[in-house]
Protein backbone atom coordinates (compact mmCIF):
# COMPACT_ATOMS: atom_id res chain seq x y z
CA UNK A 1 0.00 0.00 0.00
CA UNK A 2 1.23 3.55 -0.70
CA UNK A 3 2.44 5.40 2.37
CA UNK A 4 0.00 8.02 3.71
CA UNK A 5 0.80 11.54 4.84
CA UNK A 6 0.05 10.44 8.40
CA UNK A 7 2.57 7.59 8.10
CA UNK A 8 5.26 9.99 6.87
CA UNK A 9 4.45 12.46 9.64
CA UNK A 10 4.80 9.71 12.27
CA UNK A 11 8.32 8.96 11.04
CA UNK A 12 9.33 12.61 11.30
CA UNK A 13 7.72 12.94 14.74
CA UNK A 14 9.56 9.89 16.08
CA UNK A 15 12.82 11.22 14.68
CA UNK A 16 12.22 14.56 16.42
CA UNK A 17 11.61 12.85 19.78
CA UNK A 18 14.75 10.72 19.52
CA UNK A 19 16.82 13.71 18.42
CA UNK A 20 15.56 15.60 21.45
CA UNK A 21 16.44 12.73 23.79
CA UNK A 22 19.93 12.81 22.33
CA UNK A 23 20.16 16.57 23.03
CA UNK A 24 20.47 17.39 19.33
CA UNK A 25 20.44 20.97 18.09
CA UNK A 26 17.12 22.55 19.09
CA UNK A 27 16.60 24.05 15.63
CA UNK A 28 16.97 20.60 14.07
CA UNK A 29 14.46 19.09 16.48
CA UNK A 30 12.03 21.92 15.76
CA UNK A 31 12.46 21.45 12.01
CA UNK A 32 11.43 17.78 12.19
CA UNK A 33 8.56 18.52 14.56
CA UNK A 34 7.27 21.27 12.26
CA UNK A 35 7.68 19.02 9.22
CA UNK A 36 5.59 16.34 10.93
CA UNK A 37 2.77 18.79 11.56
CA UNK A 38 2.84 20.23 8.04
CA UNK A 39 2.94 16.79 6.40
CA UNK A 40 0.13 15.37 8.56
CA UNK A 41 -2.20 18.21 7.63
CA UNK A 42 -1.23 18.59 3.97
CA UNK A 43 -4.41 18.04 1.94
CA UNK A 44 -2.79 16.29 -1.05
CA UNK A 45 -1.20 12.84 -0.95
CA UNK A 46 2.55 13.46 -1.03
CA UNK A 47 3.13 9.84 -2.07
CA UNK A 48 0.86 10.33 -5.09
CA UNK A 49 2.67 13.52 -6.09
CA UNK A 50 6.03 11.74 -5.93
CA UNK A 51 4.73 8.68 -7.79
CA UNK A 52 3.56 10.96 -10.61
CA UNK A 53 7.11 12.26 -10.89
CA UNK A 54 6.05 15.77 -9.92
CA UNK A 55 7.99 18.08 -7.63
CA UNK A 56 6.70 18.43 -4.10
CA UNK A 57 4.78 21.66 -3.50
CA UNK A 58 6.36 24.40 -1.42
CA UNK A 59 5.53 23.59 2.19
CA UNK A 60 6.28 25.97 5.08
CA UNK A 61 9.51 25.09 6.85
CA UNK A 62 10.39 22.19 4.53
CA UNK A 63 13.55 22.77 2.53
CA UNK A 64 15.51 20.58 0.16
CA UNK A 65 16.89 18.20 2.83
CA UNK A 66 13.52 17.48 4.44
CA UNK A 67 11.87 17.19 1.02
CA UNK A 68 14.40 14.49 0.12
CA UNK A 69 13.53 12.67 3.33
CA UNK A 70 9.84 12.79 2.41
CA UNK A 71 10.78 11.06 -0.84
CA UNK A 72 12.79 8.50 1.12
CA UNK A 73 9.81 7.83 3.40
CA UNK A 74 7.55 7.30 0.37
CA UNK A 75 10.00 4.89 -1.28
CA UNK A 76 11.05 2.88 1.81
CA UNK A 77 8.33 3.56 4.42
CA UNK A 78 11.21 4.48 6.73
CA UNK A 79 13.97 7.01 7.34
CA UNK A 80 17.59 5.95 7.55
CA UNK A 81 18.01 8.66 10.17
CA UNK A 82 15.28 7.11 12.31
CA UNK A 83 16.86 3.66 12.06
CA UNK A 84 20.17 5.16 13.14
CA UNK A 85 18.58 7.06 16.03
CA UNK A 86 16.80 3.94 17.28
CA UNK A 87 20.08 2.04 17.18
CA UNK A 88 21.76 4.76 19.23
CA UNK A 89 18.92 5.21 21.75
CA UNK A 90 18.32 2.67 24.56
CA UNK A 91 14.91 1.00 24.11
CA UNK A 92 14.00 1.89 27.67
CA UNK A 93 14.14 5.60 26.90
CA UNK A 94 11.69 5.16 24.04
CA UNK A 95 9.30 3.39 26.44
CA UNK A 96 9.51 6.34 28.84
CA UNK A 97 8.14 8.61 26.11
CA UNK A 98 4.80 6.76 26.35
CA UNK A 99 4.23 7.98 29.91
CA UNK A 100 1.96 11.07 29.96
CA UNK A 101 3.88 14.06 31.28
CA UNK A 102 7.25 12.74 30.16
CA UNK A 103 8.16 14.38 26.89
CA UNK A 104 11.62 14.12 25.32
CA UNK A 105 13.01 17.00 27.41
CA UNK A 106 12.05 15.38 30.71
CA UNK A 107 13.25 11.95 29.59
CA UNK A 108 16.62 13.52 28.74
CA UNK A 109 16.66 15.30 32.11
CA UNK A 110 15.94 12.03 33.95
CA UNK A 111 18.73 10.31 32.07
CA UNK A 112 21.30 13.03 32.74
CA UNK A 113 20.37 13.77 36.35
CA UNK A 114 19.49 10.34 37.74
CA UNK A 115 20.74 7.85 35.16
CA UNK A 116 17.15 6.74 34.42
CA UNK A 117 17.20 4.67 31.22
CA UNK A 118 14.09 2.45 31.61
CA UNK A 119 10.67 2.22 33.23
CA UNK A 120 12.20 0.07 35.96
CA UNK A 121 14.81 2.77 36.67
CA UNK A 122 12.04 5.35 36.87
CA UNK A 123 10.00 3.28 39.33
CA UNK A 124 13.07 2.87 41.53
CA UNK A 125 13.79 6.61 41.45
CA UNK A 126 10.19 7.36 42.38
CA UNK A 127 10.18 4.92 45.30
CA UNK A 128 13.46 6.32 46.60
CA UNK A 129 12.21 9.91 46.36
CA UNK A 130 15.01 10.92 44.00
CA UNK A 131 12.73 12.77 41.55
CA UNK A 132 12.48 15.53 44.19
CA UNK A 133 16.08 16.39 43.29
CA UNK A 134 15.10 17.53 39.77
CA UNK A 135 13.67 20.96 39.15
CA UNK A 136 10.25 20.75 37.52
CA UNK A 137 9.36 17.32 38.94
CA UNK A 138 6.92 18.35 41.64
CA UNK A 139 4.45 16.22 43.64
CA UNK A 140 1.69 16.59 41.05
CA UNK A 141 3.82 15.31 38.19
CA UNK A 142 5.21 12.51 40.32
CA UNK A 143 1.69 11.37 41.23
CA UNK A 144 0.64 11.54 37.59
CA UNK A 145 3.56 9.28 36.66
CA UNK A 146 2.73 6.85 39.48
CA UNK A 147 -0.89 6.72 38.33
CA UNK A 148 0.17 5.87 34.78
CA UNK A 149 2.55 3.15 35.97
CA UNK A 150 -0.25 1.67 38.10
CA UNK A 151 -2.63 1.84 35.15
CA UNK A 152 -0.29 0.10 32.74
CA UNK A 153 0.74 -2.58 35.27
CA UNK A 154 3.92 -4.64 34.97
CA UNK A 155 6.11 -4.08 31.95
CA UNK A 156 6.38 -1.11 29.66
CA UNK A 157 3.43 1.29 29.27
CA UNK A 158 1.52 1.19 26.03
CA UNK A 159 0.46 4.27 24.13
CA UNK A 160 -2.85 5.52 25.48
CA UNK A 161 -5.64 5.02 22.98
CA UNK A 162 -7.43 8.13 21.78
CA UNK A 163 -11.22 8.23 21.83
CA UNK A 164 -13.48 8.80 18.88
CA UNK A 165 -15.09 12.24 19.14
CA UNK A 166 -18.54 10.70 19.62
CA UNK A 167 -17.27 8.53 22.50
CA UNK A 168 -15.54 11.50 24.10
CA UNK A 169 -18.79 13.44 23.87
CA UNK A 170 -20.62 10.74 25.84
CA UNK A 171 -18.14 11.31 28.66
CA UNK A 172 -17.73 15.07 28.33
CA UNK A 173 -21.35 16.21 28.16
CA UNK A 174 -22.54 14.61 31.43
CA UNK A 175 -19.43 16.00 33.13
CA UNK A 176 -20.13 19.48 31.79
CA UNK A 177 -23.76 19.28 32.92
CA UNK A 178 -22.62 18.15 36.38
CA UNK A 179 -20.00 20.87 36.86
CA UNK A 180 -22.48 23.57 35.85
CA UNK A 181 -24.77 22.42 38.67
CA UNK A 182 -22.25 23.89 41.11
CA UNK A 183 -23.57 27.31 42.13
CA UNK A 184 -20.06 28.78 42.22
CA UNK A 185 -19.37 28.03 38.55
CA UNK A 186 -19.85 31.03 36.27
CA UNK A 187 -18.67 29.54 32.96
CA UNK A 188 -17.52 26.05 31.97
CA UNK A 189 -16.12 24.62 28.74
CA UNK A 190 -14.41 21.40 27.66
CA UNK A 191 -11.37 22.77 25.83
CA UNK A 192 -8.48 21.06 24.03
CA UNK A 193 -8.88 18.83 20.98
CA UNK A 194 -12.49 18.19 22.05
CA UNK A 195 -13.41 21.84 21.50
CA UNK A 196 -11.48 21.91 18.22
CA UNK A 197 -13.70 18.92 17.26
CA UNK A 198 -10.79 16.68 16.26
CA UNK A 199 -11.96 13.24 15.12
CA UNK A 200 -10.16 11.63 18.08
CA UNK A 201 -9.58 13.01 21.58
CA UNK A 202 -6.97 12.14 24.21
CA UNK A 203 -7.50 13.69 27.63
CA UNK A 204 -10.33 16.08 28.49
CA UNK A 205 -9.50 19.62 29.64
CA UNK A 206 -12.32 21.15 31.67
CA UNK A 207 -12.02 24.89 32.27
CA UNK A 208 -14.25 26.84 34.65
CA UNK A 209 -14.46 30.39 35.93
CA UNK A 210 -15.69 30.75 39.48
CA UNK A 211 -15.56 32.84 42.63
CA UNK A 212 -14.88 29.95 45.04
CA UNK A 213 -12.28 27.55 43.66
CA UNK A 214 -12.28 25.32 46.73
CA UNK A 215 -16.03 24.67 46.43
CA UNK A 216 -15.69 23.90 42.71
CA UNK A 217 -12.84 21.44 43.31
CA UNK A 218 -14.82 19.69 46.03
CA UNK A 219 -17.83 19.41 43.73
CA UNK A 220 -15.70 18.10 40.85
CA UNK A 221 -13.97 15.43 42.96
CA UNK A 222 -17.37 14.09 44.05
CA UNK A 223 -18.31 13.17 40.46
CA UNK A 224 -19.41 9.53 40.46
CA UNK A 225 -17.44 8.47 37.37
CA UNK A 226 -14.05 9.24 38.94
CA UNK A 227 -11.97 6.13 39.54
CA UNK A 228 -8.76 7.72 40.76
CA UNK A 229 -7.63 11.15 41.91
CA UNK A 230 -4.16 11.76 40.49
CA UNK A 231 -3.71 15.21 42.03
CA UNK A 232 -5.81 17.91 43.65
CA UNK A 233 -5.02 21.53 44.29
CA UNK A 234 -6.52 24.96 44.70
CA UNK A 235 -6.77 25.71 40.99
CA UNK A 236 -6.17 22.38 39.27
CA UNK A 237 -7.10 18.75 39.80
CA UNK A 238 -6.41 15.69 37.67
CA UNK A 239 -8.47 12.50 37.79
CA UNK A 240 -8.85 9.25 35.90
CA UNK A 241 -12.41 8.23 35.06
CA UNK A 242 -13.64 4.63 35.24
CA UNK A 243 -13.47 4.62 31.44
CA UNK A 244 -9.71 5.26 31.66
CA UNK A 245 -9.97 8.83 30.39
CA UNK A 246 -7.90 11.46 32.15
CA UNK A 247 -9.68 14.72 33.00
CA UNK A 248 -7.91 17.92 34.06
CA UNK A 249 -9.96 20.63 35.75
CA UNK A 250 -8.58 24.15 35.82
CA UNK A 251 -10.35 26.93 37.71
CA UNK A 252 -9.65 30.59 36.92
CA UNK A 253 -11.15 33.97 37.69
CA UNK A 254 -13.55 35.54 35.25
CA UNK A 255 -10.96 38.15 34.29
CA UNK A 256 -8.71 35.35 32.92
CA UNK A 257 -11.32 33.02 31.46
CA UNK A 258 -11.02 34.06 27.80
CA UNK A 259 -7.22 33.93 27.79
CA UNK A 260 -7.26 30.55 29.54
CA UNK A 261 -9.91 29.21 27.14
CA UNK A 262 -7.78 30.21 24.16
CA UNK A 263 -4.65 28.73 25.72
CA UNK A 264 -6.19 25.38 26.69
CA UNK A 265 -8.16 25.03 23.45
CA UNK A 266 -4.92 25.08 21.43
CA UNK A 267 -3.55 23.87 19.20
CA UNK A 268 -0.05 24.41 20.57
CA UNK A 269 1.22 25.59 17.17
CA UNK A 270 -1.65 28.07 16.86
CA UNK A 271 -0.99 29.44 20.36
CA UNK A 272 2.73 29.88 19.73
CA UNK A 273 1.97 31.88 16.58
CA UNK A 274 -0.49 34.13 18.43
CA UNK A 275 1.93 34.67 21.33
CA UNK A 276 4.74 35.57 18.95
CA UNK A 277 2.46 38.16 17.30
CA UNK A 278 1.77 39.56 20.76
CA UNK A 279 5.48 39.85 21.56
CA UNK A 280 5.97 42.00 18.44
CA UNK A 281 3.31 44.35 19.84
CA UNK A 282 4.94 44.49 23.27
CA UNK A 283 2.37 42.13 24.79
CA UNK A 284 2.62 38.98 26.86
CA UNK A 285 -0.26 36.57 26.16
CA UNK A 286 -0.70 33.51 28.37
CA UNK A 287 -3.39 31.55 30.20
CA UNK A 288 -3.71 34.29 32.83
CA UNK A 289 -4.46 37.16 30.49
CA UNK A 290 -2.97 39.76 28.17
CA UNK A 291 -0.32 41.97 29.72
CA UNK A 292 1.66 45.03 28.75
CA UNK A 293 4.48 44.87 31.22
CA UNK A 294 2.84 44.12 34.57
CA UNK A 295 -0.48 45.75 33.61
CA UNK A 296 -3.37 43.54 32.55
CA UNK A 297 -4.94 44.84 29.36
CA UNK A 298 -7.37 42.01 28.57
CA UNK A 299 -8.19 38.33 28.83
CA UNK A 300 -11.80 38.17 29.95
CA UNK A 301 -12.92 36.90 26.53
CA UNK A 302 -11.27 35.02 23.67
CA UNK A 303 -12.09 37.97 21.44
CA UNK A 304 -9.69 40.00 23.61
CA UNK A 305 -6.85 37.65 22.64
CA UNK A 306 -7.43 37.92 18.90
CA UNK A 307 -8.18 41.65 19.03
CA UNK A 308 -4.91 42.30 20.89
CA UNK A 309 -2.94 41.05 17.87
CA UNK A 310 -5.18 42.73 15.29
CA UNK A 311 -7.22 39.68 14.29
CA UNK A 312 -10.93 38.85 14.15
CA UNK A 313 -12.21 35.88 16.14
CA UNK A 314 -11.03 32.53 14.76
CA UNK A 315 -13.35 29.54 15.25
CA UNK A 316 -11.87 26.71 17.41
CA UNK A 317 -12.09 24.15 14.58
CA UNK A 318 -9.61 26.18 12.50
CA UNK A 319 -6.95 26.65 15.18
CA UNK A 320 -4.26 24.33 13.82
CA UNK A 321 -1.80 26.94 12.49
CA UNK A 322 -2.65 25.81 8.98
CA UNK A 323 -3.15 29.24 7.46
CA UNK A 324 -6.06 30.42 9.63
CA UNK A 325 -4.01 33.25 11.19
CA UNK A 326 -2.86 34.52 7.79
CA UNK A 327 -6.42 34.25 6.46
CA UNK A 328 -7.73 36.19 9.47
CA UNK A 329 -5.14 38.92 8.96
CA UNK A 330 -6.12 39.21 5.30
CA UNK A 331 -9.87 39.17 6.00
CA UNK A 332 -10.29 35.84 4.22
CA UNK A 333 -11.57 33.56 6.98
CA UNK A 334 -14.24 31.18 5.69
CA UNK A 335 -17.83 31.57 6.84
CA UNK A 336 -17.97 28.01 8.14
CA UNK A 337 -21.02 25.85 7.56
CA UNK A 338 -23.25 25.47 10.63
CA UNK A 339 -25.45 22.65 11.86
CA UNK A 340 -28.52 24.88 11.72
CA UNK A 341 -27.93 25.35 7.96
CA UNK A 342 -28.43 21.64 7.22
CA UNK A 343 -31.86 21.18 5.66
CA UNK A 344 -31.96 17.41 5.27
CA UNK A 345 -30.07 14.11 5.33
CA UNK A 346 -29.13 12.40 2.06
CA UNK A 347 -28.11 8.94 3.34
CA UNK A 348 -30.40 6.89 5.58
CA UNK A 349 -31.57 3.28 5.78
CA UNK A 350 -34.87 1.64 6.65
CA UNK A 351 -35.73 -1.83 7.89
CA UNK A 352 -36.24 -2.87 4.27
CA UNK A 353 -32.50 -3.66 4.42
CA UNK A 354 -30.34 -3.23 7.53
CA UNK A 355 -32.07 -0.27 9.19
CA UNK A 356 -34.17 -0.62 12.35
CA UNK A 357 -37.22 1.52 11.53
CA UNK A 358 -39.75 1.87 8.75
CA UNK A 359 -39.48 4.62 6.14
CA UNK A 360 -42.40 6.41 7.77
CA UNK A 361 -40.73 6.28 11.20
CA UNK A 362 -37.43 7.58 9.81
CA UNK A 363 -39.29 10.41 8.07
CA UNK A 364 -41.04 11.33 11.33
CA UNK A 365 -37.69 11.48 13.12
CA UNK A 366 -36.22 13.70 10.39
CA UNK A 367 -39.22 16.05 10.60
CA UNK A 368 -38.71 16.36 14.38
CA UNK A 369 -35.22 17.65 13.65
CA UNK A 370 -36.75 20.36 11.47
CA UNK A 371 -35.53 18.83 8.22
CA UNK A 372 -37.23 19.51 4.92
CA UNK A 373 -36.29 16.16 3.36
CA UNK A 374 -34.77 12.74 3.98
CA UNK A 375 -33.22 10.50 1.36
CA UNK A 376 -33.92 6.80 1.86
CA UNK A 377 -30.84 4.97 0.60
CA UNK A 378 -31.29 1.30 1.35
CA UNK A 379 -28.63 -1.08 0.07
CA UNK A 380 -28.67 -2.63 -3.39
CA UNK A 381 -28.79 -6.37 -4.05
CA UNK A 382 -25.00 -6.97 -4.04
CA UNK A 383 -24.91 -6.49 -0.26
CA UNK A 384 -26.70 -9.73 0.60
CA UNK A 385 -25.73 -9.51 4.28
CA UNK A 386 -27.95 -6.40 4.48
CA UNK A 387 -30.77 -7.99 2.42
CA UNK A 388 -30.10 -5.51 -0.39
CA UNK A 389 -32.88 -4.47 -2.75
CA UNK A 390 -33.19 -5.83 -6.26
CA UNK A 391 -35.13 -4.04 -8.99
CA UNK A 392 -38.48 -5.54 -7.95
CA UNK A 393 -38.18 -4.66 -4.26
CA UNK A 394 -36.84 -1.17 -5.03
CA UNK A 395 -39.79 -0.51 -7.36
CA UNK A 396 -42.13 -1.49 -4.56
CA UNK A 397 -40.31 0.86 -2.17
CA UNK A 398 -40.63 3.75 -4.63
CA UNK A 399 -44.39 3.26 -4.71
CA UNK A 400 -44.46 3.26 -0.90
CA UNK A 401 -42.51 6.55 -0.83
CA UNK A 402 -44.95 8.10 -3.30
CA UNK A 403 -47.84 7.16 -0.99
CA UNK A 404 -46.08 8.59 2.06
CA UNK A 405 -45.18 11.83 0.29
CA UNK A 406 -48.87 12.46 -0.38
CA UNK A 407 -49.24 13.01 3.40
CA UNK A 408 -46.73 15.86 3.53
CA UNK A 409 -46.98 19.47 2.47
CA UNK A 410 -43.72 20.63 4.10
CA UNK A 411 -41.51 17.56 3.81
CA UNK A 412 -40.32 15.15 1.14
CA UNK A 413 -38.85 11.67 1.21
CA UNK A 414 -36.34 11.45 -1.61
CA UNK A 415 -36.28 8.25 -3.63
CA UNK A 416 -32.76 6.90 -3.61
CA UNK A 417 -30.54 3.87 -3.12
CA UNK A 418 -27.05 3.18 -1.81
CA UNK A 419 -25.91 1.27 -4.84
CA UNK A 420 -22.76 -0.81 -4.77
CA UNK A 421 -19.84 0.02 -7.02
CA UNK A 422 -18.80 -3.40 -8.32
CA UNK A 423 -15.20 -4.46 -8.91
CA UNK A 424 -15.33 -3.59 -12.60
CA UNK A 425 -16.80 -0.12 -11.93
CA UNK A 426 -20.35 -0.96 -12.96
CA UNK A 427 -23.26 -0.16 -10.66
CA UNK A 428 -25.22 -2.90 -8.94
CA UNK A 429 -28.59 -1.99 -10.47
CA UNK A 430 -29.60 -1.24 -14.08
CA UNK A 431 -30.11 2.27 -15.41
CA UNK A 432 -33.78 1.45 -16.01
CA UNK A 433 -34.46 1.59 -12.25
CA UNK A 434 -31.78 4.14 -11.34
CA UNK A 435 -33.41 6.59 -13.76
CA UNK A 436 -36.54 6.56 -11.57
CA UNK A 437 -34.70 7.88 -8.51
CA UNK A 438 -34.19 11.41 -7.23
CA UNK A 439 -30.53 10.70 -6.53
CA UNK A 440 -28.07 7.90 -5.84
CA UNK A 441 -25.36 7.35 -3.24
CA UNK A 442 -22.78 5.03 -4.79
CA UNK A 443 -20.38 3.20 -2.47
CA UNK A 444 -17.57 0.66 -2.35
CA UNK A 445 -18.38 -2.26 -0.04
CA UNK A 446 -16.00 -4.89 -1.38
CA UNK A 447 -12.53 -5.41 -2.91
CA UNK A 448 -10.93 -2.79 -0.68
CA UNK A 449 -7.49 -4.24 -1.45
CA UNK A 450 -7.35 -3.42 -5.16
CA UNK A 451 -4.23 -1.60 -6.28
CA UNK A 452 -4.41 2.18 -6.12
CA UNK A 453 -4.62 2.46 -9.89
CA UNK A 454 -7.39 -0.13 -10.22
CA UNK A 455 -9.35 1.46 -7.36
CA UNK A 456 -9.22 4.86 -9.07
CA UNK A 457 -10.24 3.39 -12.44
CA UNK A 458 -13.07 1.48 -10.77
CA UNK A 459 -14.53 4.59 -9.09
CA UNK A 460 -14.11 6.87 -12.10
CA UNK A 461 -15.72 4.27 -14.35
CA UNK A 462 -18.67 4.18 -11.95
CA UNK A 463 -18.85 7.98 -12.05
CA UNK A 464 -19.14 7.79 -15.83
CA UNK A 465 -22.63 6.40 -15.28
CA UNK A 466 -25.03 9.36 -15.69
CA UNK A 467 -27.04 8.17 -12.66
CA UNK A 468 -24.08 8.36 -10.29
CA UNK A 469 -24.59 11.37 -7.96
CA UNK A 470 -22.72 11.04 -4.63
CA UNK A 471 -19.69 8.92 -3.73
CA UNK A 472 -20.54 7.40 -0.34
CA UNK A 473 -17.93 7.10 2.46
CA UNK A 474 -15.21 7.78 -0.11
CA UNK A 475 -12.14 6.14 1.49
CA UNK A 476 -13.97 3.19 3.06
CA UNK A 477 -12.20 3.53 6.37
CA UNK A 478 -13.57 2.29 9.68
CA UNK A 479 -11.66 4.03 12.47
CA UNK A 480 -9.64 1.50 14.46
CA UNK A 481 -11.00 -1.38 12.37
CA UNK A 482 -10.15 -0.90 8.70
CA UNK A 483 -7.72 1.54 7.09
CA UNK A 484 -8.73 3.81 4.26
CA UNK A 485 -8.37 2.42 0.76
CA UNK A 486 -5.03 3.46 -0.67
CA UNK A 487 -5.62 5.55 -3.77
CA UNK A 488 -5.14 9.11 -4.94
CA UNK A 489 -8.28 10.80 -3.64
CA UNK A 490 -7.29 14.03 -5.35
CA UNK A 491 -7.59 12.36 -8.76
CA UNK A 492 -11.01 10.98 -7.81
CA UNK A 493 -12.17 14.40 -6.60
CA UNK A 494 -11.08 16.03 -9.84
CA UNK A 495 -12.91 13.30 -11.75
CA UNK A 496 -16.03 13.90 -9.68
CA UNK A 497 -15.94 17.64 -10.37
CA UNK A 498 -15.52 17.07 -14.11
CA UNK A 499 -18.51 14.71 -14.15
CA UNK A 500 -20.76 16.75 -11.87
CA UNK A 501 -20.68 14.29 -8.96
CA UNK A 502 -20.43 15.08 -5.23
CA UNK A 503 -18.58 13.34 -2.40
CA UNK A 504 -20.06 12.39 0.93
CA UNK A 505 -18.88 13.35 4.39
CA UNK A 506 -20.15 10.30 6.25
CA UNK A 507 -20.83 11.34 9.84
CA UNK A 508 -21.08 7.84 11.33
CA UNK A 509 -18.64 8.00 14.30
CA UNK A 510 -16.78 4.87 13.18
CA UNK A 511 -16.35 6.29 9.67
CA UNK A 512 -15.92 10.11 9.82
CA UNK A 513 -15.16 9.86 6.12
CA UNK A 514 -14.07 12.28 4.50
CA UNK A 515 -11.45 13.40 7.02
CA UNK A 516 -10.98 17.09 7.75
CA UNK A 517 -7.81 17.12 5.63
CA UNK A 518 -9.72 15.64 2.70
CA UNK A 519 -12.52 18.18 3.20
CA UNK A 520 -9.99 20.93 2.70
CA UNK A 521 -8.79 19.22 -0.47
CA UNK A 522 -12.40 19.10 -1.70
CA UNK A 523 -12.66 22.84 -1.06
CA UNK A 524 -9.47 23.48 -3.02
CA UNK A 525 -10.68 21.41 -6.00
CA UNK A 526 -14.18 22.84 -5.86
CA UNK A 527 -16.12 19.58 -5.64
CA UNK A 528 -19.43 19.64 -3.77
CA UNK A 529 -19.95 17.54 -0.65
CA UNK A 530 -23.01 16.12 1.06
CA UNK A 531 -22.88 15.79 4.85
CA UNK A 532 -24.88 12.65 5.68
CA UNK A 533 -25.34 10.35 8.67
CA UNK A 534 -25.73 6.92 7.02
CA UNK A 535 -28.47 6.57 9.64
CA UNK A 536 -29.78 3.11 10.50
CA UNK A 537 -32.11 4.40 13.23
CA UNK A 538 -33.73 7.63 14.40
CA UNK A 539 -30.91 8.12 16.91
CA UNK A 540 -28.29 7.97 14.15
CA UNK A 541 -29.75 11.09 12.53
CA UNK A 542 -28.17 12.98 15.45
CA UNK A 543 -24.70 12.16 14.07
CA UNK A 544 -25.03 15.07 11.64
CA UNK A 545 -23.14 17.30 14.09
CA UNK A 546 -20.00 15.17 13.72
CA UNK A 547 -20.09 15.52 9.95
CA UNK A 548 -20.52 19.28 10.27
CA UNK A 549 -17.49 19.34 12.60
CA UNK A 550 -15.40 17.63 9.92
CA UNK A 551 -16.62 20.10 7.31
CA UNK A 552 -15.80 23.06 9.55
CA UNK A 553 -12.31 21.72 10.28
CA UNK A 554 -11.95 21.39 6.51
CA UNK A 555 -12.80 25.11 6.01
CA UNK A 556 -16.04 24.30 4.16
CA UNK A 557 -18.77 26.91 3.78
CA UNK A 558 -22.51 26.54 3.30
CA UNK A 559 -22.29 26.99 -0.46
CA UNK A 560 -20.01 23.95 -0.79
CA UNK A 561 -22.41 21.63 1.07
CA UNK A 562 -25.17 20.10 -1.01
CA UNK A 563 -27.71 19.57 1.75
CA UNK A 564 -27.77 23.18 2.91
CA UNK A 565 -29.98 23.72 -0.14
CA UNK A 566 -33.67 23.14 -0.73
CA UNK A 567 -34.95 19.82 -1.94
CA UNK A 568 -35.70 21.11 -5.43
CA UNK A 569 -32.23 22.69 -5.69
CA UNK A 570 -30.57 19.41 -4.76
CA UNK A 571 -32.49 17.40 -7.31
CA UNK A 572 -31.58 19.99 -9.93
CA UNK A 573 -27.91 20.12 -8.92
CA UNK A 574 -27.32 16.36 -8.92
CA UNK A 575 -29.07 15.78 -12.25
CA UNK A 576 -26.36 15.07 -14.80
CA UNK A 577 -26.32 16.56 -18.28
CA UNK A 578 -28.47 14.65 -20.70
CA UNK A 579 -30.52 13.04 -17.91
CA UNK A 580 -34.19 13.95 -17.77
CA UNK A 581 -36.18 14.34 -14.55
CA UNK A 582 -37.48 11.16 -12.95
Amino acid sequence: MPVSNSDIADLFDKAASLLEIQAANAFRVRAYRNASRVIRNWPESLASIIRRGSDLPKMPGIGEDLAEKIGEAVRTRNLALLTQLKRETPEGLVALLRIPGLGPKRVLLLQKSLGVRSVQDLEAALNEGRLDEIRGFGPKLEEKIRAELRRSGPGEPSERKRLALATAEQIAEPLLFYIKECANVKQATIAGSYRRRCETVGDLDLLVSCDDQEAVMKHFLAFEDIDQVVSKGATRSTVIFKSGVQVDLRAVGEESYGAALHYFTGSKAHNIHIRSMGVKRGLKINEYGIFRGSRRVGGESETDVFKSVGLPYIEPELRENQGEIEAAAAGRLPDLVRLDQIRGDLHAHSKATDGRLSIEEMAAAARKLGYEYLSITDHSKRLTVARGLDTRRLSSQLREIDRLNEKFSDFRILKSIEVDILEDGSLDLPDSILSQLDLTVCSVHSHFDLSARKQIERILRAMDNPYFNILGHPTGRLIGQRPAMEFDLEEVMKGAKERGCALEINAQPERMDLSDVHCRLAKKIGVMVAISTDAHSDHDLQFMKFGVSLARRGWLERTQVLNTRSCSEIVRLVRRKGVSAA
